[in-house]
């Protein structure tokens, strides 16, 4: 992961905390792994941007040939269009309001090659009522029972729904592994190949059906390596661009750089503790107390207590720190930690800068 500590910085007086602070030269790096990864292929990359939500972190990977992106949100889609990216995969169904408005950013951006992901006949007939053309992914369940339909006659059926229509287009087939975070490889490395097997099928169906699938789109940061070996399919990690705490420690084999970490003060010290201004409002909060934060200054500390301003640590070296002192954390995930933030502060050449990158895609819309 790469920890960095305080007094590797400068600069940090100027910064009100809790603040987020992002390496680019990190991030960078990651990038180059990233690409490595892949043989250089970078047709085969298609990140998610819901990590990092900046345009800046777009236009890097733009920089470097990369033009397919996936995204959570229309603003993220909106975002990535803005800053350079060709072919932005809308990875929910936009139902509700949501569809007229993904309709209208192909309106907006008409060389940006949008799509969307489907799983049901509802939602390709919302579509189709719409009479306008639109690329849809049909989205498979290979596990994780979060969306997806499920392999089989009826994801066969879906296909061959889009690949039927006048106006709508098969795009092919989008399958998340989000419920493989086995630490050993080896068997994450049994799971993923399970995980495989369970849609793979599919696949001969829809070649002997004469629709085989444009592009399949696979996996996420855990299976990333794995996938990257496989030839042709495209490759969507999101979380390697800035890594966080809870990756790098699970995941040893991915060699990726943690790039956004987070600046805190001590504001207090009741006995034996440090109370530091990184509450709910600063650091992702939806796990248990012990995964939110980690403190590599603070090896030995325990979480007591969080708030929504506070974060209260065991702390045996409590002694040595005042307050006011600064420290560094890295959040366990960093991906709903950055959406917690406007902007993020930039460290370059080891000094933290008033410039900042905005989290722009953060809103929940931009201009539709």
């Amino acid at each position: 992961m790469n920890p960095v500590r305080t007094a590797e910085l400068s600069g940090l007086e100027t910064i009100p905390s809790p603040a987020l602070l992002v390496f680019p030269s990190r991030v960078e790096a990651n990038l180059a792994l990233m690409i490595q990864m892949v043989n250089g292929d970078v047709s085969r990359l298609r990140p998610h941007v819901k990590t990092h939500k900046m345009a800046e972190v777009v236009q890097l990977q733009v920089a470097k040939g990369i033009t397919q992106f996936k995204c959570a949100t229309i603003a993220e889609a909106e975002m990535t269009a803005e800053s350079g990216g060709l072919d932005v995969l809308l990875a929910h169904q936009p139902v509700g309001p949501n569809l007229a408005r993904f309709l209208q950013l192909q309106e907006r951006f008409p060389e940006v090659a949008f799509s969307a992901l489907v799983d049901s006949p509802e939602m390709v007939a919302a579509f189709e009522e719409k009479g306008r053309a639109a690329r849809l992914f049909v989205d498979l369940d290979c596990g994780m029972h979060r969306t997806g339909i499920s392999p089989g006659e009826e994801a066969f059926a879906l296909c061959r729904l889009i690949a039927d229509s006048s106006h709508l287009e098969f795009a092919g087939l989008h399958a998340y592994d989000g419920h493989l975070h086995q630490t050993d490889l080896s068997e994450r490395t049994e799971a993923h190949a399970a995980a495989i097997e369970s849609w793979a099928e599919s696949l001969h169906g829809l070649d002997a059906d004469g629709i085989a699938p444009p592009a399949i789109v696979v996996g996420g940061s855990p299976t990333f390596g794995l996938f990257a070996q496989m030839e042709n399919w495209q490759c969507s990690p999101g979380t390697t661009l800035f890594w966080d705490a809870g990756y790098g420690h699970a995941f040893a084999d991915l060699e990726f750089a943690c790039a956004a970490m987070l600046l805190t003060r001590v504001i207090s010290k009741p006995d034996g503790r440090l109370c530091l201004d990184l509450g709910h409002k600063a650091v992702a909060a939806e796990r248990t107390i012990d995964k939110r934060a980690w403190f590599p200054e603070l090896p030995e500390a325990k979480p007591f207590l969080q708030s929504e301003e506070h974060f209260v640590l065991d702390a045996p070296n409590a002694g040595e720190f005042s307050v006011g002192d600064a420290l560094l954390a890295i959040p366990w995930h960093v991906c709903p930690t950055v959406a917690l933030h406007d902007h993020a502060h930039l460290v370059m050449d080891g000094r933290v800068s008033e410039d900042t990158w905005e989290v722009r895609a953060r809103k929940r819309s931009l201009s539709v």
